[in-house]
């Protein structure tokens, strides 16, 4: 089975800026190609940080409202230094939460959950910016045709990989899901059937109506009291 990884999905082409870029120059890169955020990079083309939307806005949110309507706020250290910066060094957050080519869409789209993050940087082994990916681009797994992800079914998982006879196991996929219908040589198949198909690249959900010639999941042991009561009548 081979994964797509983020080296296929990125985008090599990447918006970027350096330590010293000035606040208004990062404003008009972002509005200029209609992204929310930009790696920072430094001389040597290493990821240092990245500058959002977010972070700009801060400047803007600790001024005072000119009407006097509004309350003040009293923003802490970090974010008053944050305001007080006029470039990207002093405005990004940093490090920088980023990918690695060799990485799947998986391990992609898990890290942007856990950092709460739209894009991640790609670096390579020395940190220098290599590309960018996007929620976007992980989702263009899903755009995978079923014809392939059924062929990949019947042919990598079940016959190269688990070894199931060629039509003892019929593969439907509609919209992205996964259907099974057939026979594996032992139930304990039937589950490692189900996590290697939902591991498929495109796949969506799946769904078997899988039988088995020979039961060979473990039999949990009688407990005790039960036993004593067999015995005893």
């Amino acid at each position: 089975m081979r994964h797509r990884t983020v080296r296929d999905l990125m985008t090599t082409s990447v918006v970027k800026v350096r330590q010293d870029t000035g606040f208004k120059e990062i404003a008009k890169v972002l509005a200029e190609y209609g992204i929310t955020a930009v790696p920072v990079v430094d001389d040597d083309e290493r990821v240092v940080g990245v500058v959002s939307e977010a972070d700009l806005l801060r400047k803007e949110a600790a001024r005072l409202d000119p009407v006097g309507l509004l309350p003040v706020l009293h923003p802490g250290p970090a974010d008053r230094t944050k305001a007080d910066a006029t470039t990207a060094e002093g405005l990004m957050n940093s490090p920088a939460v980023t990918a690695r080519p060799q990485w799947t869409a998986v391990e992609a789209a898990q890290v942007m959950e856990r950092h709460h993050v739209k894009r991640l940087p790609v670096v390579d082994e020395a940190d220098r910016l290599v590309g960018l990916v996007s929620r976007a681009d992980l989702l263009r797994v899903f755009l995978r045709g079923d014809s392939a992800i059924r062929e990949e079914i019947s042919g990598e998982v079940l016959v190269h990989t688990l070894g199931v006879a060629p039509g003892a196991i019929t593969v439907h996929v509609v919209d992205g899901r996964v259907s099974l219908k057939g026979t594996v040589e032992r139930k304990s198949l039937v589950p490692v059937v189900m996590r290697l198909c939902q591991g498929v690249d495109g796949v969506v959900d799946v769904s078997a109506e899988l039988q088995h010639h020979l039961d060979d999941t473990p039999v949990s042991p009688e407990p005790e009291a039960s036993r004593r009561a067999g015995l005893a009548t």
